[in-house]
């Protein structure tokens, strides 16, 4: 006889299934091999100590600060620890419990229910000399030279933009913007490539958009995160997918000491708010998409708890983008040029796909395409 430790399984009912397991206790076994993690923020202190015996009794626990068994403050942070069928359990025990509880579980059944998303790999075209990645500017010609070659790479959307959002990048004019898409939208027409890719109009410009989703275009990347009606009303007039970014300040005042009591309670209220805006406005949850604005009014401390808690963002029922392709919080890291920071990107996608992204916006498409294929494997 041996025994080796297991490392983490992304599907555990396949592991189970190989195993020989019996159907019938695959499901069952499945859920008490995935461990969970929730914060909990500002939990009444009542309730806290409600919550842990409710916790301990099923085998699980809720971590909590000295002092809550005496309730020296009105309310706790504290973290509950559990796999999930435990959370399952608790999502419906606490539903007769007092002190705001039931609040507790009926957020824990709208984590339990989230579904994942299919994989898809966004490469970047930058139709503008200014962008922070130089290997990312491409016009006219060398556009659609770019853009076939990502198609052939294997992307599965391609962003294109007119406009560089880098820290403090200047400001362009709608008729600059519109002569620098136009010539490359009106190729992707002519030759019919949106037959062949999704593709991206990354702007907040009406006139702009209107522009790229008429020659072929299927999704509206806004930095402004839907702020303006009018590109929301042309993602419905259209049918088009609408991105929803969050972001502190402008890109030319967002890196300015950017602050937050808590990043992951404001982006996600945030998006709690854009959401249903755009739902009364007439568009489906299932044509946004959220993404956190990794560099867009972020620390690297800010980035990092993005990135690692973005499991959380998957309870809106949205795709999640993540798009940290060779940004500062790499250089932030470990000192390196923009032209050296691939590895550290991957590695980073690679995390941000763990933890429950779907679509990754990268300047390297063949360079993904390959490490995300390894990974699958390996998960």
């Amino acid at each position: 006889m041996y025994i080796y430790q297991m490392g983490s399984m992304s599907d555990k009912k396949k592991a189970l299934k190989t195993l020989g397991v019996e159907s019938g206790g695959v499901g069952i076994m499945a859920k008490k091999m995935e461990l969970m993690y929730f914060y909990i923020k500002d939990l009444r202190c009542p309730a806290a100590n409600i919550l842990k015996q409710d916790a301990l009794s099923i085998g699980a626990d809720l971590a909590v600060p000295g002092g809550v068994i005496l309730c020296e403050k009105e309310v706790y942070d504290c973290i509950l620890i559990g796999t999930r069928k435990h959370m399952e359990v608790l999502s419906r025990k606490e539903l007769a419990q007092p002190f705001g509880l039931k609040t507790v579980a009926n957020a824990l059944k709208k984590f339990l229910s989230v579904k994942s998303k299919p994989m898809q790999i966004m490469g970047i075209i930058n139709a503008n000399d200014d962008s922070f990645f130089e290997g990312s500017r491409f016009q006219k010609e060398d556009a659609i030279a770019q853009i076939k070659q990502m198609i052939a790479d294997g992307a599965d959307i391609i962003d294109i933009g007119a406009v560089s959002s880098r820290p403090n990048a200047e400001m362009v004019s709608e008729s600059v913007e519109q002569g620098r898409i136009k010539p490359i939208c009106d190729a992707i027409s002519s030759e019919k490539l949106y037959e062949k890719v999704i593709f991206s109009i990354d702007s907040y410009t009406p006139s702009v958009v209107e522009y790229a989703l008429k020659s072929g275009f299927s999704i509206i990347n806004d930095i402004t995160g839907a702020s303006n009606e009018a590109i929301i009303k042309l993602a419905v007039k259209y049918d088009a997918k609408l991105c929803i970014m969050h972001m502190q300040g402008t890109p030319q005042t967002m890196q300015n000491n950017p602050s937050y009591e808590d990043v992951m309670v404001e982006v996600s209220a945030f998006f709690e708010e854009r959401v249903a805006k755009c739902e009364a406005l007439g568009v489906e949850r299932k044509n946004i998409i959220l993404d956190v604005g990794i560099g867009f009014g972020k620390t690297l401390e800010h980035n990092i708890t993005l990135i690692k808690n973005m499991a959380h963002f998957g309870v809106f029922g949205c795709e999640v983008l993540v798009g940290a392709s060779r940004k500062s919080m790499i250089d932030k890291l470990i000192s390196t040029p923009v032209q050296e920071r691939l590895a550290g990107t991957l590695a980073i996608h690679l995390k941000a796909i763990e933890n429950g992204a779907s679509i990754v916006r990268c300047h390297d498409v063949k360079e993904h395409v390959q490490a995300l294929a390894v990974a699958k494997v390996l998960t």
